[in-house]
């Protein structure tokens, strides 16, 4: 089969304070979120000065595909369209059939099957597709990549390079700790979402020899009474400190690829903090 074109799909993110809002409203839109969560969510963003690494990482990705492909081929133009932050995902499919491109494989940067991972970047791909009308170029999407042998070997290497800079008295009850985006309950059980992050850490951790793991989530929004995957990160760690579970922790954030405010403000300031309040 024949393509003219690849497209890199990501969330996208701020690159700017003035940027924060209207990004977060469209994230949210029908959604029923109170308003005063997403402004206590945009302080997140404004403790980095309102940038997200999210788009700076994705360039970065496209600057070595093109790069991979310039060298080893097919010799194929990369776009990138993000679904809700420039360059959005109706801007690129326009600029798209006016370059002539009339079939283009879609890599959407989220590695599992959920809705707000996978199918609701199909959605947001037809709609940007109805919107540019007839000519739009048709997108095939390749598919979740959470098992995919460069997916897993990355993460063993990256884990590979903490778990070195763990004291070597810490080091025989040292646990890593999986950390994914947690989505809720309803969703959970009508996706292969818990069942692939699973698949993950073992086969992370069979490479890596250890058996003093877990899988915890972060992240979560919502209200109150609206069962989520559990336990969160932070409920978790303390726990870990209560029971003596583990002497370290190692956090491994397995369901991103990139850099964003979930790692840098949830991860890196709040349970980092944590952990060190705790001793761990």
């Amino acid at each position: 089969m024949n393509y003219d074109a690849i497209l890199v799909v990501s969330f996208g993110g701020p690159e700017s304070p003035e940027d924060v809002i209207p990004f977060l409203e469209n994230v949210l839109r029908g959604r029923n979120v109170p308003r005063e969560r997403m402004l206590a969510v945009a302080e997140h963003y404004y403790h980095f000065g309102g940038k997200s690494p999210i788009n700076q990482q994705t360039r970065e990705l496209i600057a070595a595909v093109e790069k991979e492909l310039a060298q080893h081929g097919p010799k194929l133009p990369v776009y990138w369209g993000n679904r809700n932050w420039h360059p959005m995902l109706a801007e690129t499919l326009l600029k798209m059939k006016q370059d002539g491109v009339r079939r283009a494989l879609a890599f959407v940067t989220s590695a599992y099957s959920s809705y707000s991972g996978c199918r609701q970047y199909r959605e947001d791909l037809a709609r940007a597709q109805n919107e540019i009308g007839p000519g739009a170029p048709e997108i095939l999407k390749l598919r979740v990549f959470f098992n995919h042998p460069g997916f897993i070997e990355a993460t063993e290497d990256r884990l590979r390079d903490a778990l070195q800079e763990i004291p070597a008295e810490a080091r025989q009850r040292v646990q890593i700790v999986y950390v994914a985006h947690s989505i809720p309950l309803s969703m959970a059980n009508s996706c292969d979402y818990v069942r692939q992050l699973e698949e993950v850490k073992g086969l992370v951790s069979a490479r890596l020899g250890i058996s003093n793991h877990t899988l915890v989530y972060q992240s979560r929004s919502g209200a109150p009474e609206q069962p989520w995957l559990e336990p969160d990160i932070l409920d978790y760690l303390r726990d870990v400190k209560a029971r003596d579970l583990a002497s370290a922790v190692v956090l491994a954030p397995i369901s991103f690829i990139s850099d964003h405010m979930e790692v840098l403000y949830d991860l890196d300031i709040e349970a980092r903090q944590l952990c060190k309040t705790l001793r761990l």
